[in-house]
């Protein structure tokens, strides 16, 4: 079974390589973006959705239907491109109709542009005071994380059964082993090699990258770098940050050298994901938060992630307190056909996360996109039919 080493995880920090000024300003835009504490998460939704914010409204065309996203910022780069993506026909471009609104504009629909599909990105209040007719309330995003509390291999045993038994097969192709990284000048690799290079393979134009800069003074500095070798030969790493006082491990930063291929082929992540887990529970880590993603069952990385005996939690910080609001409007061929193939998450006003999966006579549900996981309530199976029919 491959090794994972302990870590001293009191030890001090690396040295920092900014001035103070700099630090602090990192400190702080990274604090921003991730800080679970309440206070500063609850600002920080009041702030983004202010009244004199400016926001984008973007009306998107591709795939014979039309999508309007509204609200706050974070929904442009998150739902808005996930949503094109599914609509996408090969070498067809989306046609965006982009405007600007202000803040206390968001929610007023009668000021948005109409589509097929009006999405607003808003706050879970203001969420819930939109209209109930033909809408559903989603997370913007959320959170998979393993909770160790059980012994190591108890949480082990939760991982799905064909993952451990690829790892076994993985196991006896390969010798994989998982260590620590704790030089800076293999922190460079990590990041222009391993990272950049696998969020540009893996995403293009679409990436949403961590800057150098804050990856070593924020992560790598307080946090630990995961290294993953193959038969002696290093060919990923896992970049994670370390929270003492909840006991929280979080993955930030990972990817396979140079995003290459072979490596996916290899199963190199899966790997390191289990060993993860593997190390988390021997090293008395309260809990492991893989991170997230849209809360769209059809997201890969979804489907990934809840593989590895995860629970599905609203995100610990600002996205956490944040909606999409989602109303159908017209009943069209492509619009059924998208609602179909992309069943999604809500949060009843009880707060339990259900699944829900469209259909009707001509369209099967995508029960194939799984969603019986921890975290997740239940399941809602909506015809159709029957839902434009009820408008």
């Amino acid at each position: 079974m491959p090794f994972a080493p302990v870590r001293n995880l009191d030890e001090p920090p690396l040295p920092s390589r900014l001035p103070l000024h700099d630090r602090l300003r990192l400190g702080a835009d990274y604090l921003w973006r991730n800080n679970g504490n309440l206070l500063l998460r609850q600002f920080r939704v009041r702030w983004d959705a202010r009244g004199w914010a400016t926001l984008p409204a973007i009306r998107s065309e591709v795939g014979g239907m039309s999508i309007t996203y509204a609200g706050l910022t974070e929904g442009k780069a998150y739902t808005l491109d996930f949503t094109e993506q599914r609509r996408a026909r090969s070498g067809v471009a989306a046609v965006r109709d982009s405007r600007r609104i202000a803040g206390r504009d968001h929610t007023r629909l009668e000021r948005l542009p109409d589509s097929d599909i009006v999405i607003v990105g808003t706050t879970a209040p203001n969420a819930r005071r939109l209209p109930g007719e033909s809408s559903f309330v989603l997370p913007m995003r959320v959170h998979f994380v393993v909770d160790f509390d059980e012994d190591v291999e108890a949480v082990l045993g939760r991982i799905a059964r064909g993952e451990r038994r690829n790892f076994r097969q993985k196991c006896r192709q390969h010798d994989w082993q998982l260590s620590i990284e704790r030089d800076p000048a293999w922190f460079e690799y990590f990041y222009d090699r391993i990272y950049r290079a696998t969020m540009s393979e893996r995403h293009g134009e679409r990436q949403r990258i961590e800057s150098k800069e804050s990856a070593y003074e924020c992560l790598f500095r307080n946090g630990i770098l995961f290294v993953l070798s193959m038969d002696g030969e290093r060919v990923g790493g896992h970049l994670c940050h370390w929270d003492q006082k909840t006991g929280v491990l979080t993955s930030r930063l990972l990817g396979v050298v140079d995003g290459a291929a072979e490596h996916y082929a290899a199963g190199a992540l899966k790997v390191m994901h289990f060993l993860l887990i593997r190390w988390a529970g021997e090293n008395d880590i309260r809990q492991l938060d893989f991170q997230g993603t849209e809360a769209f069952l059809s997201k890969g990385t979804y489907q990934l992630k809840r593989l590895f005996g995860t629970k599905v939690v609203l995100p610990p910080n600002h996205f956490g307190d944040k909606r999409l609001w989602l109303q159908v409007r017209r009943d069209t061929p492509e619009v059924r056909d998208f609602l179909v193939a992309n069943p999604f998450l809500v949060v009843p006003e009880d707060g339990e996360l259900e699944a829900v999966y469209f259909h009707d006579s001509d369209r099967p549900a995508c029960t194939s996109y799984k969603s019986d996981s921890p975290g997740v309530a239940g399941q809602r199976l909506i015809d159709l039919d029957e839902f434009f029919d009820e408008r």
